[in-house]
């Protein structure tokens, strides 16, 4: 392990350094030789203090599992009492720039610290002070043993910063790709909005079209064709019939659906739905009233309004109408 920084007021004589095959370990259980009981109790004593504050730790790691610095507020705390002398002792935790301090912290030239790495970069170090002089041991006033504690607290903090920060950073990256659902959840039902109202203006759209050309082109283009001699009504025809295909989607539906309905029935049908009354009718198509009304009876048949109470003007412009067509498939045929 390379050699801290010796900053004012630190200690300043050897310092332990363990073997490397000490270092596989966090808390290596130490070789104990010693036949005094008294001195074997207090090793044990010693060890039993460390092993409670990695112990504390763990517990205090899976309480502020996603907070760092309410881990590091009360890891500084329970530092103290796992040293030699803990009436003495305080401790000092500096990570990313924040100072953390035990109770009654009081900074001296007894000091021992290790560094906190995260992702092999120094984040912070981990300090204990005895803030009254005690007898020489291993490293100054420290045991060997508190050496290896720090050292493995150090490590662990940098290992519990580490976890800490990649949650996080999971939770963050779930909290925005929820928002970004939620946003384009958003914006897909303001886009489906925006599609209804743009279809309901084009059927808007096409009605008033086809209300206009049924009202007011075809009855001209009706007039026009019976005063044209027969070598130019063609035109009128070709015209009239380009109109209905563009205009009218009522024919097309009607003569699929009904296939027994003759083009003039299927003409005609279009003037009722119109609002044309027989004898319009019959003036446009050059037909007699009582040829008009044949029609009228064979359509109501072929659309299966015999003996019902339903005029046929008004079931041609209603949704019965639609309703039939969905259902009827050739009827007639």
């Amino acid at each position: 392990m390379k050699e801290q920084e010796i900053r004012p007021g630190q200690w300043t004589g050897p310092r332990y350094t363990p073997p490397e095959k000490e270092l596989r370990l966090p808390l290596p259980f130490p070789e104990i030789n010693e036949i005094d009981p008294r001195k074997l109790e207090k090793a044990l004593l010693e060890r039993i203090k460390e092993l409670n504050c990695m112990y504390g730790m763990a517990i205090l790691a899976e309480r502020y599992s996603d907070s760092i610095e309410d881990f590091l507020r009360n890891l500084v705390n329970i530092l103290p009492p796992s040293w030699q002398y803990p009436e003495t002792t305080c401790a000092r935790i500096l990570f990313r720039g924040v100072t953390y301090k035990s109770r009654e912290f009081r900074a001296s030239q007894w000091r021992q610290s290790s560094r906190i790495l995260v992702y092999n970069e120094p984040a912070g170090e981990v300090e204990v002070f005895y803030k009254e002089e005690r007898p020489a041991q291993d490293e100054g006033p420290f045991l060997k043993e508190e050496r290896l504690l720090l050292d493995a607290v150090a490590e662990q903090i940098g290992k519990i910063a580490v976890r800490i920060s990649s949650e996080q950073e999971l939770k963050d990256l779930n909290r925005q790709l929820t928002v970004e659902r939620e946003a384009l959840h958003e914006a897909n039902m303001a886009l489906r909005a925006v599609m209804a109202r743009i279809e309901e203006e084009k059927r808007n759209i096409n009605r008033s079209i086809q209300a206009n050309v049924e009202k007011i082109i075809m009855p001209v283009l009706h007039a026009l064709a019976m005063e044209l001699p027969p070598s130019q009504k063609k035109y009128v025809d070709i015209l009239t019939a380009s109109l209905e295909e563009i205009t009218s989607p009522f024919i097309n539906r009607l003569s699929r659906s009904y296939l027994s309905l003759t083009p003039t029935e299927v003409r005609i049908c279009k003037m009722i739905r119109g609002g044309m009354r027989t004898k319009e009718i019959a003036q446009i198509l050059g037909i007699a009233m009582a040829t008009v009304n044949r029609h009228r009876e064979h359509i109501r048949r072929k659309l299966g309004l015999v003996n019902k109470e339903i005029n046929l003007a008004t079931f041609l412009q209603s949704s019965m109408w639609d309703q039939d067509v969905s259902g009827a498939g050739g009827a007639g045929s």
